[in-house]
């Protein structure tokens, strides 16, 4: 055996979003792209904010040894002290750049962080629907993913389900808050329950637990207040990205908190430097963590997500589509017009139509339509949206 099989596995089964936006792409090239409304991929197109453009011209006026050299490889003291500092400002916290891992975006955040609490054999629970690649990234750091739904009508965490899921293997709940791919947030009673079921279980097992707070979407919120989940429970450890917040997707620069509330504080800042060195995922992108020293508090262009959110919701309102009315993030959980997602989809893509079929989330039944298109998109689709529910009657 030649390769590594579990390897040429994951990468010979592609993702859903990225199958179904490579196809869009492919159909706009034949067909024009005013022609195509792919709601597949988190792709802001909200232009990130000026400031961004200015932190890069200024930091290509240093010397090209020290622009394009390495940082430290849990990242510039300068980055991870401005993070600490912001949160600081914000919740109310005393964190120090040394409780900051910068990392390459999410995907980097998430997976250091498995591997640096994870040992063969141990369970990390899911609440269902979740971000597909949840899978890969727990998989491969030896752990069992345990998926429980959330609740059915309010897709908030199901917390007694949560509860009769721990065992004494169970080493972490992952919670994504605002929501990927519903737009729920997790109310502060919601994660209060969460974390006295967590501390239940642990007294009870003699165990230790991890809440991993998986927040890309904090700051995309319509009104709602996203609780800061150190503050609820200890054990946790957060993740971030600027992907969304920035619009800055393609750049992979984000972090990872170890707040320094957390009991196994000490340990886990050696763990996750440790985790980040077996993965290579050292020294995130030097510019970009310029970047994110100047631009820490530069506020998300909410409003516009905002406005696609009413016209996408109004829209299939009048259609008599049924949907999660989404408090953060930017996609749409719509219900499909049939029990099979997939069959679904299928009619949607004859019509140039591209939602994402709910079963990769670990829920069948519903479509993400991802709104962080363009608005006229939004708009231009509506007689497709109209043609697929004419098609069911």
């Amino acid at each position: 055996m030649s390769i590594n099989e579990t390897s040429y596995a994951y990468g010979a089964s592609k993702s859903s979003i990225r199958e179904i936006a490579a196809y869009g792409g492919a159909r706009k090239a034949q067909i024009g792209a005013e022609n195509v409304f792919d709601f597949s991929l988190g792709n802001p197109s909200i232009p990130a904010p000026e400031a961004v453009r200015a932190s890069i011209e200024r930091s290509l006026e240093l010397p090209p040894t020290e622009l394009h050299g390495y940082t430290a490889g849990a990242g510039s003291m300068a980055a991870r002290e401005a993070v600490a500092a912001s949160l600081n400002r914000r919740f109310g916290t005393e964190y120090a750049g040394g409780d900051v891992y910068m990392t390459c975006g999410a995907a980097a955040s998430l997976s250091i962080t498995f591997h640096a609490v994870v040992n063969e054999g141990d369970e990390i629970i899911v609440i269902a629907p979740y971000f597909p690649e949840y899978r890969v990234w727990i998989e491969t750091s030896g752990a069992k993913r345990v998926e429980v739904m959330a609740d059915a009508e309010t897709f908030q965490v199901d917390v007694e389900a949560v509860a009769a899921a721990i065992n004494e293997r169970t080493k972490a709940v992952i919670i994504n808050s605002p929501n990927n791919p519903v737009g729920s947030v997790y109310s502060e009673q919601n994660l209060r329950d969460l974390a006295r079921a967590l501390k239940a279980a642990e007294e009870r097992l003699g165990t230790q637990i991890y809440l991993v707070a998986d927040e890309p979407y904090r700051e995309i919120t319509y009104g709602a207040d996203v609780p800061w989940v150190p503050a609820i429970y200890d054990r946790t450890i957060v993740c971030y990205s600027y992907s969304k917040s920035l619009s800055l997707p393609g750049e992979r620069i984000g972090w990872i908190l170890v707040p320094n509330t957390n009991p196994d504080h000490d340990r886990l800042v050696f763990a996750i430097a440790g985790a980040g060195r077996k993965l290579g995922f050292v020294c995130a992108p030097a510019l970009f963590q310029r970047v994110v020293v100047d631009c820490i508090d530069e506020p998300s262009d909410v409003e516009a997500y905002a406005r696609n959110r009413e016209a996408l919701t109004r829209g299939l309102s009048e259609l008599g589509y049924e949907y999660i009315e989404p408090e953060g993030a930017f996609y749409l959980w719509v219900k499909a017009l049939e029990p099979d997602a997939n069959a679904f989809f299928e009619r949607a893509k004859a019509l140039e139509l591209l939602p994402v079929p709910s079963d990769s989330f670990g829920c069948p039944g519903w479509v993400r339509v991802g709104y962080c298109v363009s608005y006229d998109t939004i708009v231009n689709s509506m007689p497709a949206w109209k043609k697929l529910a004419e098609s069911y009657k």
